[in-house]
């Protein structure tokens, strides 16, 4: 007896998803359950897990989108794999194509040594005329050039016999360039399909703005030199530049809070939570796992989120509920060794903060140039809820809070 594995509901606004991969093959045994298959739609990566232990049968292929609900695969009763019956291709003979060899030119019949030879009288007949007697066709025995053959011969031109003109010579092809040059194509993701779509929404129904500013990463520097042995023993996570940021940021918002609106038709939706989303690099694109109520996390809980998170990331198991309803952004473009850019913001919300590559620069304190650790900042947000100034303020904030770590640990 067969059971019949269907594409299981993965969301409300779900209502297809792409066969990604099959984790087992056709005629495996699988136990119950166990994974089988990895199924994509525009939002995570799912894992379809077997209702019972049997013998798989796949039915969809891998890159086929599915339906809600549509069968992926059944499993059969019994644990050998009973292998599936092979299609033969029936063996046509290999037609041998003969290839005939050419016939040799069959040589001139009735030729022989007397063939294309003037007599006496036609030799001299040919030279007084310049004739070549090749050019003269003999009508005598075995093909001899009589005199009357000499006679009919027309005599050749004084100048030398013009060539055929030859077929014009074909331009040398270019020099084909050093290495491969070829393309391969792949259909896109169900995921950066979205992504793709999201962007360019984005662009097209928000006035998106940026604004910059620096910051100088010396007294996170210090204070993390300082405490990371210690503050690794105690909670098991390293103290990393990210949850300064994500500290920094809900503080801000606290006193910019139209930075972390959004727009629900007419009306404008404040919240009095931060739900920070942290933007990752993962196997299939980027993801923005977010952090729930980051604003009443120390930065210890904070650490230990952005570690959980990032793990499932890059394992490929998020779930939904696990990247929706962030209220701000923050993406970190330093990783990868930027040094300025004007990061897109995550709809619908309405602001999102971009780190990058710090950088030694010499800069001004107190009268004196000196070398400091700098990092530009861009804070990218919509201009129909965010004004220039609650925008270059919250950033400004920002980097009051990153500047005078004390702050972040006072509230002030």
């Amino acid at each position: 007896m067969s059971l019949e594995i269907k594409v299981p509901p993965v969301g409300e606004s779900i209502t297809e998803v792409t066969l990604s991969s099959w984790l087992k093959k056709d005629g495996d045994t699988v136990a119950m359950d166990e994974a089988i298959a990895e199924l994509e739609s525009d939002k995570a990566t799912f894992e379809l897990t077997a209702e019972k232990a049997g013998v798989l049968k796949t039915i969809a292929k891998e890159g086929d989108v599915l339906a809600i609900g549509a069968v992926v695969c059944t499993i059969e009763e019994g644990g050998a794999a009973a292998a599936a019956p092979a299609a033969k291709a029936e063996a046509a003979p290999a037609a041998k194509a003969e290839t005939a060899a050419p016939a040799p030119a069959s040589a001139d019949k009735g030729t022989t040594y007397a063939s294309g030879t003037p007599s006496p009288a036609a030799a001299k007949i040919l030279a007084e005329k310049g004739v070549e007697a090749g050019s003269v066709t003999g009508t005598g025995v075995n093909g001899r050039i009589t005199k009357e053959d000499a006679l009919a011969a027309q005599s050749a031109p004084a100048k030398a016999p013009v060539a055929a003109p030859s077929a014009p010579a074909a331009a040398p092809a270019p020099a084909a360039p050093a290495g491969s040059r070829s393309e391969r194509r792949e259909k896109m993701s169900p995921l950066r399909k979205t992504v793709a779509k999201r962007l360019v929404t984005v662009k097209n129904e928000t006035a998106m703005l940026t604004t910059f500013n620096e910051v100088d990463m010396q007294p996170i520097m210090d204070l993390r030199a300082k405490y990371k042995d210690k503050f690794k023993e105690k909670y098991g996570v390293g103290l990393g530049f990210m949850s300064f940021f994500t500290k920094a940021v809900t503080e801000a918002l606290k006193d910019w809070p139209a930075v972390g609106a959004r727009i629900e038709g007419e009306e404008i939706v404040y919240s009095n939570f931060a739900d920070i989303s942290i933007a990752v690099s993962a196997p299939k694109g980027l993801v923005v796992p977010v952090i729930r109520n980051a604003d009443s996390m120390g930065l210890a809980d904070i650490e230990k989120a952005i570690v959980a998170l990032a793990t499932k990331a890059r394992e490929n198991k998020l779930s939904l509920e696990e990247m929706t309803g962030g209220t701000f952004t923050i993406t970190n473009g330093g990783v990868f060794g930027s040094m300025l850019s004007t990061p897109i913001i995550n709809s619908p919300q309405s602001a999102i903060l971009g780190m990058h590559n710090i950088i030694e620069r010499p800069v001004a304190v107190n009268g004196q140039v000196v070398i400091r650790p700098m990092m530009y900042v861009a804070l990218s947000y919509d201009h129909r809820i965010v004004d220039g100034r609650e925008s270059v303020s919250f950033l400004v904030r920002v980097k009051q809070l990153l500047e005078d770590p004390a702050r972040l640990l006072l509230g002030v």
